[in-house]
């Protein structure tokens, strides 16, 4: 018979499917365990092989915990609402939701022919208005939150309103704004309900405030710093500036430390923690204030070094900092404004990795210093970001490198204050060596005591205190964008109101148009139905609005990480309607046992959702604060990309007329050429006019079918213009020869272009990246496992290498793993008469030896996520037992299980083909028995005068003197020996014998 794998993996998808066979139960007796996924965004590309690495690890563990007992949870979904489907909408008008919904049918039918254990029965959508119910219910819940500094938890804000009207605000310790005004209870109670409701919003864990958000004017939305890439969006690459606009923002400062702590009992990998713990950046030192000369205002900074306050040499002011405008003299105004608007260009990312550039602005304001009241200069500069800290630094160039070149730079003063330290080159950074010196109080501290002493002052002063200080700003969570969970929000007299639980959710509108209005408002001022109806409690037409009964909606809506925050709790309980999920649900699943996901999301969606999970934790939703125990980071798998390399060049024919055209070189030609670049100037010279010749093209069969007299171009002169343009790789045979004709109809506007080729043909370049459809160098997995099947493909993705390292893909390599499956088949069955050869006989010694070694070796690669090991296991099993001509049933049963989480489709027939009925998925796991790998006998070499004449198999528990006896008496030694008694034996238990003489 032979291994039909098409119609094996058809027939178990199509069986797994109709029995449910791997859906979990909640209430079950079995001990739990979690496998989580990073869903998928489900894009119209579909899969590429790239995609399933992560996935088929956790499935192969998912399934080995079915096999050890346990109620497995291995659920499924889509991260379906994102910028793509609505650009796509733009530019088409179709809907999101139409493209959506085709683009995850592609990917539901990928996933299943890949064999995955999912239980589909917990789907959820995000982009479903029964699964972002819950996402508006938790935004929610957190409106109505405080955090409370004495608690260290967040809590319901009418406790926060209670405190307000007993003692007012002067003894509430919270995580609020920064410009609180103090007030009595008698103050708070005579506030109208609108100055209420604004000062609550300065507490509030999710609030309305102006921000500076990356403004991206081509793609009308706020982009996140992980959307932005090299400083533009990553989203199409289009232009991304500074903007001042009216956000909803979390709060997730105020659980800063608790992050930071939560790391500690989480297994993740080190290098995502160092990230989360970077991100977050806790540092230590003082707040300091500086009073602004003849104005009111101060200048508020944070400093991890307040023993250098006597090196201030001047102030640098973020260019979005609000006290620009205010106190920037009429003088410099044009130079201040012209700067802000050429910084608004650049991210925040770009403005922080770049060292080199050095830019500022003087404001013609200065401040004075809190001990020596003299006046310090306050600048504008790029590399001060408003967002981090106040906006604003005290700038100490002796002791800072970066304040250092920029003083340089305006020639500014740069006082010396660490004792015995040349700062004629450069700063001096090194804290734990510095002596104070020129610092009056502090003159001949160390670090450490210079630092209290200054905070003390400072205090004194009643301008500074020590304090704690972290990076981690608070999230932007508005969306200008259409295709995104609507806010539960509408507003009555400017002030946000929530719409009650028992109305949501607040679906989506229907809009004639995808893009902003007229006006500038977000896609959602488009829609004609977008109001609340406060008697109604529903959504009416905007005609409607009278600001007494029916109020206007928020426009804006969510960003793509609100959905995915709290997925892995939803799927617990997905058809829940009543509740978020039950508490029975939460109580037994508790949180995720193991995540697979990339490592591009450590400060994205991991960083926000652990926020949401402590929230949850806080107001008791969910038992653990915590919801992933274990992280595992999959490697990417990489692809080969193709490269053209195209010039533009003057043609200049014999008839002196001239043109210009497009003419591409192979990748010999050019690398030829780069070499030549990469010369001194004398033997590039005389290179140059060695290949002069050579590089000269005749073209004039180019201009058929009446070319003009023979033609030639000089390519040389235009290499330095050379473009590397991808090429889709299907169009590139194994040869690295381009089908000319087919990359024309491709992108025709090369059809007129001129292909310089190799004596092969047209050559192209060869580079390993990131496997991805805007490289065109994807391959799919409908072809692969089409080819070779979907068990080939796992096991050869497993087998690539170890699942946390890159791993660069070679579809010629998928045959080894395919041929391994076709063998695995052929140990069931013969080869002669395809008949199931599989018999009930006792194993032989060294069957059973190969079966027990390989469980031993395969349950420990599992356990220790070494997937690719145990591939070459069961390759190394089957050829032995194939060896043994092994056909027993106590041997391969076994085996079939073993291999069963690798391949299942394979597994499955062989189980049935065993006489089982239903699924082999929870059949229990082969138990390891050492005794099979305990050697009874060893097969000794015995040597004359060391050199080895044959082998005697002894028992290995016999004594020395037994061995000996028993390789005297053997009639070869008394062959070797010829009568002659030797001088002596040497006897090494379990290793040699060795006769001399």
């Amino acid at each position: 018979m032979q291994y039909n794998f098409n119609e094996i993996e058809a027939k178990w998808q199509k069986y797994w499917a109709e029995n449910q066979t791997f859906k979990a139960e909640n209430d079950s007796k079995k001990e739990k365990f979690y496998v989580l996924d990073m869903f998928p965004y489900p894009s119209g590309a579909g899969l590429h092989v790239g995609h399933p690495l992560g996935y088929i690890a956790s499935d192969i563990y998912a399934r080995y915990k079915r096999h050890k007992g346990f109620n497995v949870l291995h659920p499924q979904g889509y991260d379906s609402f994102g910028l793509p489907a609505e650009q796509y909408a733009i530019q088409t008008g179709q809907h999101p939701a139409v493209t959506t919904a085709a683009n995850i049918k592609t990917y539901r039918r990928q996933l299943d022919q890949l064999g995955f254990s999912f239980d589909w029965s917990r789907e959820v959508r995000t982009s479903s208005p029964e699964y972002y119910k819950w996402t508006q219910w938790i935004f929610i819940q957190i409106f109505n939150s405080w955090y409370n500094t004495d608690t260290d938890k967040a809590e319901d804000v009418e406790s926060l309103i209670a405190k307000f009207s007993a003692d007012g605000n002067t003894n509430v310790n919270a995580v609020c704004d920064d410009d609180i005004e103090l007030f009595s209870a008698a103050d708070w109670n005579s506030f109208s309900d609108v100055k209420k409701q604004e000062i609550l919003l300065q507490y509030r864990l999710t609030y309305l405030a102006d921000t500076e958000v990356n403004w991206c004017p081509a793609l009308g939305t706020v982009l996140a710093n992980d959307e932005i890439v090299n400083g533009v969006s990553e989203r199409g690459g289009h232009a991304v500036v500074r903007k001042k606009m009216t956000q909803w923002s979390m709060r997730i400062s105020a659980y800063a430390q608790r992050l930071l702590d939560g790391l500690n009992k989480i297994d993740w990998p080190q290098p995502l923690k160092d990230s989360q713990t970077n991100w977050i950046g806790r540092s230590q030192g003082a707040s300091a204030t500086f009073k602004v000369n003849n104005h009111d205002a101060v200048i508020d900074v944070f400093t991890t070094r307040p023993d250098t306050i006597f090196g201030v040499s001047f102030m640098t002011l973020a260019p979005e900092h609000e006290l620009v405008s205010k106190i920037t003299t009429a003088a410099q105004k044009a130079e201040v404004e012209n700067y802000i608007e050429a910084t608004a260009k650049r991210s925040e990312r770009d403005r922080m990795a770049d060292v080199k550039t050095i830019s500022g602005a003087f404001t013609g304001a200065y401040a004075e210093h809190p001990f020596t009241k003299e006046p310090i200069p306050i600048w504008i500069g790029d590399y001060v970001l408003a967002g981090y800290g106040t906006g604003a630094v005290m700038s100490v160039p002796c002791g800072d490198q970066r304040d250092y070149d920029f003083a340089k730079h305006f020639n500014i003063a740069i006082p010396n204050i660490f004792e015995g330290v040349d700062i004629s080159e450069e700063a001096y950074a090194d804290k734990d060596k510095t002596v104070i010196a020129n610092s009056d109080f502090l003159n001949g501290l160390p670090y450490k005591k210079a630092m209290k002493l200054a905070i003390y002052e400072l205090e004194k002063l009643g301008q500074g205190e020590g304090k704690i200080n972290y990076r981690l700003r608070d999230a932007v969570f508005s969306r200008q964008r259409y295709w995104g969970e609507p806010f539960p929000v509408y507003y009555v007299d400017g002030m946000p109101q929530m719409i009650a639980k028992e109305h949501l959710p607040i679906a989506l509108p229907e809009v004639e148009k995808y893009l902003p209005t007229e006006t500038g408002e977000p896609p959602l001022g488009n829609a004609e139905v977008w109001a609340w109806d406060t008697v109604a409690n529903k959504v009416v037409d905007n005609n409607e609005i009278n600001n007494t009964t029916i109020f206007p909606l928020e426009l804006n809506t969510m960003p793509g990480w609100a959905g995915s925050s709290q997925y892995f709790n939803r799927y617990m309980d997905p058809h829940n309607s009543e509740d978020i999920f039950s508490e029975k649900a939460i109580n037994y699943w508790q949180d995720v046992d193991l995540y697979i996901g990339g490592s591009e999301h450590a400060t994205g969606h991991l960083l926000y959702s652990r926020f949401w999970q402590k929230f949850m934790f806080d107001k008791g939703l969910v038992p653990k604060d915590e919801f992933a125990k274990k992280l595992i980071n999959q490697g990417m798998i990489t692809g080969t990309s193709a490269f053209a390399y195209k010039l533009k060049v003057k043609v200049v024919f014999n008839d002196g007329e001239e043109a210009t055209n497009q003419v591409f070189i192979s990748s010999g030609t050019y690398f030829h050429l780069k070499s030549v670049l990469q010369l001194d100037a004398q033997k590039q010279k005389e290179e140059l006019s060695r290949i002069n010749e050579q590089m000269k093209i005749d073209i004039s069969m180019y201009y058929a079918p009446e070319p003009k007299a023979k033609i030639v171009i000089d390519i040389y002169p235009y290499f330095s213009d050379v473009q590397n343009l991808h090429v889709d790789v299907s169009m590139v045979n194994s040869s690295n020869v381009l089908d000319i004709e087919l990359f024309k109809k491709w992108r025709s506007e090369f059809d007129e272009a001129i292909f310089i080729e190799e004596e092969a043909g047209y050559i192209v370049g060869r580079e390993v990246e990131k496997m991805s459809k805007s490289k065109y160098n994807v391959v799919n997995p409908d072809a692969i496992c089409e080819e070779y099947g979907a068990d080939s493909l796992r096991l050869y993705e497993m087998f690539l290498g170890p699942l946390e390292q890159s791993k660069p893909w070679n579809t010629a390599g998928i045959t080894g793993t395919h041929s391994f499956l076709k063998k695995l088949w052929r140990q069931f069955h013969s080869n002669e008469n395809a008949s199931f050869l599989v018999n009930e006989e006792e194993p032989s010694k060294e069957s059973w030896k190969t079966l027990h070694k390989t469980i031993k070796k395969v349950e420990e690669d599992i356990e220790n996520f070494s997937f690719n090991t145990s591939v070459s296991t069961f390759m190394i099993c089957v050829n032995e037992l194939s060896s043994q001509k092994c056909y027993s049933r106590k041997v391969l049963e076994p085996l079939a299980i073993l291999v069963s989480p690798y391949a299942p489709h394979i597994a499955e027939e062989l189980w049935s083909k065993l006489g089982h009925s239903g699924s082999i998925a929870t059949a229990p796991f082969p138990k390891f028995e050492g005794k099979y790998l305990v050697e009874s006998s060893k097969e000794y070499p015995i040597s004359f005068n060391g050199k080895m004449k044959f082998t005697l198999e002894l028992s290995l528990d016999l004594s020395k003197e037994e061995i000996e006896a028993a390789v005297m008496a053997n009639e070869k030694t008394q062959q070797q020996l010829q009568g002659r008694e030797p001088k002596k034996v040497i006897v090494v238990p379990g290793k040699i014998v060795n006769i001399v003489g």
